[in-house]
């Protein structure tokens, strides 16, 4: 575990939780802008789904940034745990609210045999989601592990399941080129749900546990 009682290395994997919490509330407000915009002029729900997704990051994103700053790096133990519960409480929020949004989703696209968005803003932002999202939830990982941050580490695991989920969306537009399995995205992107659930009420657990 990381020597927490080194002041500078402490202030520097703080200043690092913020810098990576930031470009994650930025690329996805850009994402949903482009996304909901983009699936408005075309019709597209498929379009608005992912855009809605990448508001559920930004939500989750912003509680971290609240518990950065209300702990501080030199914050006593008190206020910082007291910080850590409630960022954890958001977090688990988040992807119950995640959860919900893959179910109606999904659901709604298997009820009207929707096939994956073909679109190609919907295709670009997947990749780009797909190759910026990985990273992205590594480098919070490791700093959350090596801050004891339960909350970043969790947050970590819900940018990976939004990374699952551009991968999802491509593999069902692939599998639906190949194949015709209209259905092989939402299958997939069902399939996760019970994982997000589970992570959530973990979460949750973590909070309430902390709280004792």
């Amino acid at each position: 575990m990381t020597d927490l009682s080194d002041r500078s290395l402490r202030q520097r994997l703080h200043r690092r939780g913020l810098y990576l919490e930031y470009f994650t509330v930025g690329w996805n407000v850009v994402e949903a802008v482009v996304a909901i915009s983009a699936g408005i002029v075309a019709g597209s729900t498929a379009l608005i789904a992912f855009g809605v997704d990448s508001v559920i990051e930004v939500t989750s994103a912003l509680a971290l940034l609240w518990r950065f700053h209300k702990a501080g790096p030199h914050a006593a133990v008190a206020e910082e745990g007291a910080a850590e519960r409630s960022a954890l409480y958001l977090v688990a929020a988040t992807f119950f609210l995640l959860a919900a949004y893959v179910v109606f989703d999904s659901i709604k696209a298997l009820t009207v045999q929707e096939a994956p968005d073909r679109s190609t803003v919907g295709l670009l932002l997947s990749v780009l989601s797909l190759i910026v999202m990985p990273a992205l939830a590594y480098a919070k990982q490791q700093t959350g592990r090596k801050l004891n941050s339960k909350a970043l580490q969790a947050d970590a695991v819900e940018t990976w399941v939004c990374a699952y989920l551009s991968f999802s969306l491509l593999l069902g537009v692939g599998l639906y080129f190949a194949f015709g399995w209209w259905w092989a995205d939402a299958v997939g992107a069902l399939a996760m749900t019970p994982v997000i659930v589970w992570q959530g009420w973990e979460t949750f657990e973590e909070a309430r546990e902390g709280g004792e």
